[in-house]
């Protein structure tokens, strides 16, 4: 809705407060060239003929699709930003073409309090170069407050992590799962490994010391297992699962039978990389929860990104420092930067033909505000947030670690080449990105959801 009378008349005039003209636009009808007009952080005419504007890109020879929204990352702010920091991560989010993130509730404090999503959200406003909203952790000591914890503006919903964390963060037991899942309505995002079983076969790699033994302890039956459990559990309680990051054949075969209520998340690098190969070649900068598999597994991944068992594409953008990685296996930390990286490397996928480009559409913007309820993103149409992104698909660029902004200063894609790249990007109607340099200052806000009130801000 635009918001006042000087804006309604600019709308009558055909006066836009930027125009986007001559793209290749995934309009709601398909890939079109037209013009795309922004007025008031909206997107108010797709077939903008005519429109004048206070700022013009010309995007001849360009596609112009939705911001990617990114529902899984790792920003560690507030306590860990010797990795990274909010300001960092939301900066390459959008030189990566992101417009939207979802950050994770291990942080130090962990986020698991009204409190601790305020602290969050407080700390984000003049920082967040993208909009932004904050997972609550579902753990033992506030199960039966969180139907009202998800419901505070700026919660992205509930994360529970069944393996992999620790402290109040670690939810492994049925029991406590079940009162975590009882509380709540909104849809439920897991990690789903088995922490038991991990716990007992620890001593493979503490044994051998080798980063390739990662899959081999963190095998597929511990991610099996673990979301076979949660989705009984879920489908006990009558809530609707995400369950991330999915890395097993296993897993993918599974989930396929459910898709009723459960909804899926696979990563760029368990698309992109594969064991051994990559261990050898990156060390333990290949070294992820869950981890990169084999060419079996992998094949199974595309194949459900393809069928459409795959409704999300994440980044599980996870920063550590080198010095943190260069610890000796298995003492070395496990998560990888790559929310700058997301667009660009799915884009080369494209180009190689493993995907079309209305699907990586799909599962970058329409499928997370489709799974998470996201008001006015996901999508280029008349009255949605002027979040897009313009790429060039024939673009060739090299990644590097020089080009990160993450605080850690690494990328596990450092020296890939790739094809297809983002060259602008536009959030709420004004252009922050355009060939790699960041424009004006960071305006990024709090995603509003279809089921949570929406945040008053003062004026």
């Amino acid at each position: 809705m635009l918001r006042n009378s000087d804006n309604q008349d600019r709308l009558r005039h055909h006066h836009a407060d930027l125009l986007i003209k001559g793209g290749m636009v995934a309009t709601p009808n398909g890939l079109e060239m037209t013009d795309v007009a922004c007025l008031d952080g909206q997107i108010v005419s797709m077939h903008a003929t005519g429109w004048m504007a206070d700022d013009v890109i010309h995007a001849k020879g360009l596609h112009v699709l939705p911001g990617v929204i990114d529902t899984q990352v790792h920003f560690r702010e507030p306590g860990l930003v010797h990795k990274e920091n909010f300001e960092a991560g939301t900066r390459g989010a959008v030189l990566g073409g992101i417009t939207t993130i979802f950050e994770m509730p291990n942080t130090s404090p962990l986020t698991i309090t009204g409190e601790d999503l305020l602290g969050k959200l407080e700390m984000a406003t003049g920082k967040g170069w993208c909009d932004f909203a904050f997972y609550m952790g579902g753990s033992d000591a506030n199960a039966e407050r969180l139907a009202e914890l998800e419901l505070l503006p700026g919660c992205a919903g509930i994360k529970v992590f069944m393996g992999s964390s620790f402290g109040d963060l670690l939810a492994e037991e049925d029991e406590v799962l079940s009162r975590i899942l009882r509380h709540g309505k909104r849809r439920l995002a897991v990690h789903a490994e088995d922490e038991a079983r991990l716990r007992e076969r620890r001593a493979i790699v503490e044994a051998s010391g080798d980063v390739r033994d990662h899959p081999v302890w963190r095998d597929e039956i511990s991610a099996l297992r673990a979301t076979q459990r949660i989705v009984s559990i879920a489908q006990a309680c009558g809530r609707r699962l995400h369950v991330l990051h999915v890395s097993t054949a296993d897993e993918m075969a599974f989930l396929a039978q459910h898709k009723a209520r459960v909804t899926v998340e696979v990563l760029p690098q368990h698309l992109t990389f594969c064991a051994p190969e990559c261990y050898e070649r990156l060390g333990t900068l290949a070294q992820m929860n869950p981890p990169v598999r084999d060419a079996h597994h992998q094949a199974a991944l595309w194949e459900a990104v393809r069928d459409g068992t795959v409704d999300v594409l994440g980044s599980d953008h996870a920063p550590h420092t080198l010095a943190e990685k260069a610890k000796p296996y298995p003492q070395s930390p496990s998560g990888m930067p790559g929310v700058q990286t997301l667009l660009a490397v799915m884009l080369n996928h494209v180009n190689q033909s493993k995907l079309s480009l209305e699907r990586l559409i799909d599962l970058t913007s329409a499928g997370p505000a489709r799974v998470f309820g996201i008001e006015s993103k996901g999508r280029l149409a008349l009255g949605y947030d002027a979040d897009l992104v313009l790429v060039n698909l024939s673009t060739r660029c090299i990644i590097t670690n020089q080009s990160m902004a993450n605080v850690s200063g690494w990328t596990p894609y450092d020296g890939m080449q790739v094809t297809g790249w983002p060259i602008a990007t536009v959030l709420r109607g004004r252009c922050v990105m355009r060939d790699d340099e960041m424009i004006g200052l960071p305006s990024g806000r709090a995603v509003r959801f279809l089921e949570v009130p929406r945040l008053v801000v003062r004026q």
